[in-house]
């Protein structure tokens, strides 16, 4: 049996990967895709059955990156936390979002893709979605301080969402702007002087 000729895989994902930046979605043509990555169309339905396919395959990576981080979050016994670090969780250092930051910068094609690209397919809400599933696992975080007596604020879980939601919102926006690593760096000094979790949330200090 022959085996699958996976060599025009590659340019097949560069190609779609700059059309989809370029036009998003639901204005990249494929015919265009094939031209530029030099294969017929046939070859390309031999691996993707349509573009919605051909674009998550681009974001692929990028997606399961981000669940990763999530599932890590996720995976954490808050019970058999201390409590300083369940308060340090909330912590708006520039360490820790800098590090979110350029996780993010390191995964930029594909995460402008997901954020401005994905109108029209299963990534169309993707900035609500996210954040629905950082949620989850953040709120689990803040009622387990509630539970101990270390938040003195009883918020909602729709609560959560909708802070939660413009405080990803200052994440999206400078990637949605074309923000540079320099320009990236800056505003992430900016983002901690805005939050602050712990007055938010009515956090008493640890004795």
């Amino acid at each position: 049996m022959a085996k699958a000729d996976h060599s025009i895989d590659p340019r097949i994902l560069e190609s779609a990967r700059q059309e989809f930046l370029k036009l998003g979605f639901e204005k990249a043509s494929l015919k265009t895709i094939c031209e530029k990555a030099q294969v017929t169309t046939g070859a390309l339905y031999k691996r993707y059955k349509g573009k919605e396919e051909l674009f998550c395959a681009v974001v692929a990576d990028t997606v399961a990156d981000l669940n990763e981080v999530l599932q890590v979050k996720s995976s954490v016994k808050l019970d058999a936390l201390p409590d300083e670090e369940l308060i340090r969780a909330w912590d708006m250092d520039e360490g820790y979002m800098n590090w979110w930051f350029q996780y993010l910068y390191d995964r930029h094609d594909g995460f402008v893709l997901l954020l401005t690209c994905a109108e029209g397919t299963c990534y169309s809400h993707f900035q609500h979605d996210w954040v629905e599933k950082m949620t989850e696992s953040t709120y689990a975080y803040y009622r387990e301080a509630y539970r101990r007596g270390l938040s003195a604020v009883n918020i909602s879980q729709e609560e959560m969402h909708i802070l939660l939601t413009a405080f990803w919102a200052t994440i999206y926006e400078p990637f949605i702007h074309g923000y540079n690593w320099e320009q990236l760096q800056e505003h992430c000094r900016l983002v901690c002087r805005m939050f602050d979790w712990h007055g938010v949330l009515g956090f008493s200090p640890v004795k």
